[in-house]
Order: structure tokens, then C-alpha cells, then sequence
């Protein structure tokens, strides 16, 4: 990181923003370009959890490359003028860049789990959702390997 004096290196504020910020940003790489994505997604247990349908472009460039790159921001929308010129403004914000490995939750146990994880940032309960939806659903979990957190203008 270029700017250390932004670095959030407390994982616990790292994990804070994990869990407060509202939309993942999944990096991919597809062949020679690169594809982001943006998920609804759940941190817990030190990984990321998504969901999606059970085809489409994110999953086969998944089975070529399970590599991934993440972003999430909390950002109160805040401009901050630092002086009188628009070079001295920014944004206040905290984000977190990381990389890991994405892995398929195959059994209907493993996926059902991972979908109350997702739901359960919005909600207490635990669900029973319908095995034909859990069929139709694929639900990934994100081996975080490295992450760093940044925050400006705070």
C-alpha cells in the first residue's frame, strides 16, 4: 500500500468493515481481461460467502480460474474539502482489497448452511429453505489468503 498512513492493519476493524459494508466486488479473471462482479455477500469464520444461479459467465470462468479478488467499501458519501482547490477534497471511506480462493459448497447441508450465513446478516433466524431451491442455487465460499484495509479522511 502506497499511502501506510491509510492502512488499517487491527483485523478486528478489518473484519468491522467486512461485516458493515453492503456489496462485495468480485474480481475474476477471464482469459486475458479481467470481469467484476458485484454480491450480495456474508463474512464469517475468516471467509466470504456468496450466491448465485447455477450457470452463467461467474461460474465458468470460476471452473478455468477459482482465483479471486474482493472489495468491499463503506463509504458515508461524505466529500471532505481539505482546502480550496478540488485536488486537496476526497471521499471519507474504509474498504478492504483482499485475494483467495473460491470453492462450490456441493452438498445441499454445506449449501443451506452457507445461505443462512448470507441471510443471517439481515435476519436472526435460521431458514429450511426448499430443496428445490437449494438445487437451483449455487453457493460459494471465499478462502480469504490475504487482505489489507484502508480508511481516508476519517
Amino acid at each position: 500500500m502506497r499511502r501506510r498512513d491509510r492502512e488499517i492493519t487491527d483485523i478486528k476493524e478489518i473484519e468491522k468493515i467486512l461485516e458493515n459494508a453492503f456489496v462485495c466486488h468480485l474480481g475474476l479473471v477471464d482469459g486475458d481481461r479481467p470481469y467484476v462482479v458485484p454480491m450480495n455477500y456474508a463474512y464469517h469464520g475468516g471467509a466470504i460467502y456468496i450466491h448465485c444461479a447455477s450457470k452463467g459467465r461467474k461460474l465458468d470462468i470460476l471452473a478455468k480460474n477459482n482465483k479471486v479478488c474482493f472489495e468491499m467499501e463503506f463509504t458515508p458519501g461524505t466529500i471532505v474539502e481539505n482546502g480550496d482547490q478540488p485536488c486537496e477534497w476526497g471521499t471519507k471511506f474504509r474498504s478492504v482489497i483482499g485475494n483467495g480462493r473460491a470453492v462450490i459448497l456441493e452438498t445441499n447441508e454445506e449449501k443451506t448452511a452457507g445461505l443462512n450465513i448470507i441471510v443471517g446478516r439481515f435476519s436472526d433466524g435460521k431458514f429450511a429453505f426448499p430443496e428445490h431451491e437449494v438445487l437451483a442455487t449455487t453457493v460459494i465460499r471465499i478462502d480469504i489468503e490475504d487482505m489489507t484495509g484502508k480508511s481516508a479522511n476519517e
